[in-house]
């Protein structure tokens, strides 16, 4: 699967610097004006992603489906994320019709101002992609998970934030939970496939991770990354989009569009190791809120076990893949927090690990 993404990346730098190549000649044919043909150039250009993706993403779902890790069906499969695709072409369409129309005006000079376009599209994202998200969902049944919910809160100093269950039954066997949002659409979105289970202490473990995100402001945080980073970014998409005319033109804007992808790409590690550093917080702070080190470790051991993740993957797809510490540091995380701690025990999770293995999945 590692070498699955360095393929369909390869692919996707491919299948856009031909478009950046061929997809200034499709300007001449439309009518739609500058700026609506523009945004006609940036829709067919994130239609080319996907339908990139598709393969990959249809071998990864085969893959999981002969792992036994789901059980959806290939044509849902196909017509789920929908939501999220319509989000993406409305944001580009928003993101374009604004930068186009500030180049048209400042030709030379639009980057800057076009660096807070592109933020505050992605803050509006981050504000309103959690009501869609959360469309499915339903509030937490389980009241001693409800009460862990508000004490945990309180222990983190944080207001409410409302907790939901995501009813996965039906698609994969996997296990997840996502903090997301920022401001009123701040949510916790734990699997159904998590809260039905795994025993309730480790998943109260994974309740107070998330919800250390949002004690950590971790997601205003990534946005202020982001922020940092559009600021060179746009730059360099308009010293090297005027060789298009610069992006007031349409036919630049296929050209800008395999800049962000190349720019994207060259920043992942970076955007990698800065994820790292906010999970392994929320990782240390969920440990203060709970005290329950053996609960951590039999998670993340399960994770390894469930997931077929693997605990120490190799340094390169480190860099490139993990935005989460491995499995391994965080269990090294529990034993440390528990060292530290002399009142906090690691028998349960010493006892688990010493447990005859489970039957095995498919090796």
């Amino acid at each position: 699967m590692r070498w699955s993404w360095v393929l369909s990346q390869i692919a996707l730098v491919a299948v856009l610097a031909l478009y950046a190549r061929k997809g200034a000649a499709l300007a001449r044919h439309s009518a739609a004006g500058r700026i609506g043909t523009g945004m006609l150039l940036g829709m067919l250009g994130l239609a080319l992603v996907w339908l990139t993706q598709l393969p990959f993403g249809l071998a990864r779902h085969w893959w999981d489906r002969r792992h036994d890790l789901t059980d959806e069906g290939y044509l849902s499969w196909a017509l789920s994320g929908w939501a999220e695709l319509g989000a993406a072409f409305l944001s580009i369409c928003l993101a374009l019709l604004i930068v186009m129309a500030i180049a048209g005006k400042l030709p030379s000079g639009w980057w800057l101002p076009g660096a807070a376009v592109f933020v505050a599209v992605g803050t509006g994202f981050q504000l309103w992609l959690p009501y869609l998200l959360t469309l499915g969902t339903d509030p937490v049944r389980d009241p001693t998970l409800r009460a862990a919910a508000r004490e945990q809160e309180r222990r983190l100093g944080l207001g409410h934030v409302p907790v939901r269950v995501e009813d996965v039954g039906a698609d994969t066997k996997l296990v997840n939970a996502y903090a997301v949002g920022i401001g009123p659409s701040r949510r916790v979105v734990l699997w159904s496939s998590l809260v039905d289970r795994y025993p309730r202490r480790e998943v109260e473990v994974v309740l107070a991770h998330e919800l250390a995100h949002h004690a950590s402001e971790h997601l205003p945080k990534g946005l202020a990354w982001y922020a940092l980073l559009a600021v060179p970014g746009t730059f360099v998409i308009a010293r090297v989009t005027r060789r298009r005319g610069g992006m007031a033109r349409a036919e630049a804007v296929p050209l800008g569009l395999l800049v962000v992808v190349v720019l994207e790409l060259a920043a992942l590690p970076l955007q990698n190791a800065i994820g790292r550093r906010m999970e392994a917080e929320s990782d240390w702070k969920a440990l203060q809120v709970t005290h329950d080190p053996g609960a951590m470790e039999r998670l993340f051991s399960r994770f390894a076990r469930d997931d077929l993740a693997d605990p120490s993957p190799p340094t390169w797809a480190y860099l490139l893949f993990e935005n989460h510490p491995t499995l391994a540091q965080r269990v090294a995380m529990a034993r440390a927090w528990a060292a530290r701690h002399a009142g906090a025990s690691l028998a349960p999770a010493r006892a688990y690990a010493a447990a005859p293995p489970a039957a095995p999945r498919h090796t």
